[in-house]
């Protein structure tokens, strides 16, 4: 995975974005974080896996794997507020046993973690759990990586339409 690579861009869509909305010195850490909370509440959403109430299936593979990378975005976003873009991402992604509720409780937990802390150490637990997250939505790190490449154009696009 091309890690420095997707930091390299999401800090260009950010400065990007800081200097369109003069954004420059504003603290937009909780900000982001209630962003990544949400948008994990939208992809949780499309897998359908807590709703144990409905026989409807979940989105198709293409719209959750475009929620997942708005997630990717803003983990990006948040590590490089904290200057984390430059660290040796050595992660350990061993397959986890746990089912997809239980990924995203964790992931909301390491979030909230996170939050409090802003350490390196709790910011690269949530980056690892949330990358096992899509191993569990069956979605591979080329998969990842072109749809985030798609994504970080189409926010480009939305910047210059006012979105």
């Amino acid at each position: 995975m091309q890690l420095d690579q997707l930091f390299e861009m999401q800090q260009g869509l950010d400065q990007h974005i800081e200097e369109k909305h003069g954004l420059q010195n504003e603290d937009l850490f909780n900000r982001k974080v209630l962003a990544l909370l949400v948008e994990l509440g939208e992809l949780a959403n499309e897998t359908r896996c807590f709703k144990f109430w409905s026989v409807k299936p979940s989105s198709e593979k293409s719209v959750i794997l475009e929620e997942y990378v708005d997630g990717v975005h803003f983990i990006l976003s948040l590590g490089i507020e904290c200057k984390f873009q430059k660290l040796d991402y050595t992660l350990d992604l061993e397959p986890t046993t746990v089912s997809t509720t239980e990924q995203f409780l964790l992931i909301y937990e390491k979030v909230n973690a996170f939050k409090n802390s802003k350490n390196e150490r709790d910011f690269k637990t949530l980056l690892q759990s949330y990358l096992q997250l899509g191993g569990l939505l069956g979605i591979s790190y080329d998969e990842m990586e072109k749809a985030y490449f798609a994504k970080n154009e189409v926010n480009y696009q939305r910047q210059q339409n006012n979105y």
